[in-house]
Order: C-alpha cells, then structure tokens, then sequence
C-alpha cells in the first residue's frame, strides 16, 4: 500500500486555493516583466538611435497586426507591474508579520488583484482617450 501513495504530497491531491494561485501569478507576472524590460530596452534603444529608425519602427508597428499585439502586450505587462508590485508590498506585510491569518490573506489577494485590475483599466482608459500627462 505504501508503494501507490505518492511520497510526498503533489498537486493533484490538494484542492486549488488562492494563495497559491496568487504565489504561481506573482511568479509569472514577474517573468513577465522581464521579458517586457527587455522590450522596453529594445524600444528606448530604437529611439536612442534617432528619428529615421524609431518612425520606420512606427511605420512597422502602426497599421498592421502587430499593433494589436504590441498594445494587449502594453496592457500585459501594466497588469503584470501592477499585480507585481501591490503582492510585493503585501508580501512585506507579511514579512512584518502583518496579515498572516488565513481570512485577512484571502482578503489581501482578492484586494491586490482587484487594484491591479482597476489600476490597469485606469491606464488603459487615459491610452484609449488619448490623454496625455
């Protein structure tokens, strides 16, 4: 009996719970950003490199369906800032042993994940309207 039982406990055994779908988001929201650092390196250095590169950069982006990936990416990666950054200061909540009970941390995540989501849809609506600082 002890040879079909696994040795030590393993995900499909355990019922998903929100602290650990939170723990999977925040890791993948963080490769995310890496990967979106990147990008924006690649983009500040296109622009770096004067006028004629970064229009025809435009010109690549502008108009084609690579727009269209380039703005959900936009808005990826401003969730995935946003996300990343309000878990981080709660998880230094909880470094300050603030928070810890398992109530108050289903409560932290589902208000990180909900200001991350407004604070995204703030930003998307500022781009979409055009509104500049």
């Amino acid at each position: 009996m002890a040879g079909q039982r696994p040795i030590s406990p393993h995900l499909q055994i355990y019922k998903k719970q929100l602290t650990s779908t939170l723990s999977i988001l925040h890791r993948i929201t963080g490769l995310l950003l890496a990967l979106g650092g990147v990008l924006l390196v690649g983009w500040v250095l296109v622009l770096a490199d004067g006028p004629d590169h970064y229009a025809h950069l435009q010109g690549t982006l502008g108009g084609s369906v690579l727009h269209w990936f380039v703005c959900v990416g936009f808005y990826v990666f401003s969730f995935s800032l946003s996300y990343h950054l309000l878990n981080g200061i709660r998880h230094l909540l909880w470094d300050a042993g603030i928070g810890l009970d398992i109530p108050n941390a289903y409560k932290s995540g589902w208000i990180v994940v909900l200001l991350a989501l407004v604070s995204t849809a703030l930003l998307a609506f500022r781009a979409l309207s055009g509104g500049a600082a």
